[in-house]
């Protein structure tokens, strides 16, 4: 896991290095804290709710606790089109001067309207990795790479600034029985796993 539990409470000296997920619901809470687990790394479960139940500031107050990185936070608008308590407090997260974000786990929907993001891959509820569009079942339904859903879209604001690399999944905890927690959530846990491997590689020295 390279040098991720380099920061601890006892140093406030260096950035704390978080990875988004645009997706708090319960199932999705159970299977984030589930893939966090599985890479080493801290979930403020806190941040779970339908919509986000707590500010931007909290959140930061709440990764500044945790025991070591990388923290994987959740956001969630609820099912809105336009900019929600969980779009709001992601974007304050991600410009936070003392948060770097190592990438972001963007979550399809049914929401209409929404205008998306583009994600710089996606990963398929088979565990496919492609260059391309899922829905929230995890299917690939198009080449186009972008994903539709009710918090993701404030992400083309911030990419290539405060966001780095943007993964695309479906429905977090569901598609189709296949991120189950019971079954180690296995896409959710693979899609962190690329988002580390990318930033350590980017990192390296």
């Amino acid at each position: 896991m390279g040098n991720t539990n380099s920061n601890t409470n006892g140093n406030t000296n260096k950035k704390r290095r978080v990875i988004l997920v645009t997706d708090g619901d319960r199932a999705a809470q159970k299977a984030v804290e589930t893939a966090a687990r599985n890479i080493g790394g801290r979930c403020i479960s806190a941040s779970g709710g339908n919509p986000t139940p707590i500010n931007g500031e909290k959140i930061i107050e709440l990764i500044k606790q945790a025991q070591h990185d990388p923290v994987v936070v959740m956001f969630d608008d609820k099912g809105s089109s336009h900019e929600g308590k969980g779009e709001k407090a992601l974007e304050y997260v991600a410009r936070h001067p003392e948060m770097e974000v190592m990438g972001v786990l963007a979550v399809a929907s049914n929401t209409e309207s929404a205008q998306g993001a583009k994600v710089d891959c996606a990963v398929t509820k088979n565990k496919e990795v492609i260059k391309g569009q899922v829905d929230k079942y995890g299917n690939t339904v198009s080449v186009n790479s972008i994903i539709r859903g009710d918090t993701v879209d404030i992400l083309d604001n911030l990419k290539g600034g405060e966001v780095p690399y943007v993964v695309g999944v479906g429905d977090i905890g569901k598609m189709d029985g296949n991120d189950d927690p019971v079954k180690g959530a296995e896409i959710t846990t693979k899609a962190l796993q690329m988002i580390i491997a990318r930033w350590e590689g980017h990192n390296k020295g």
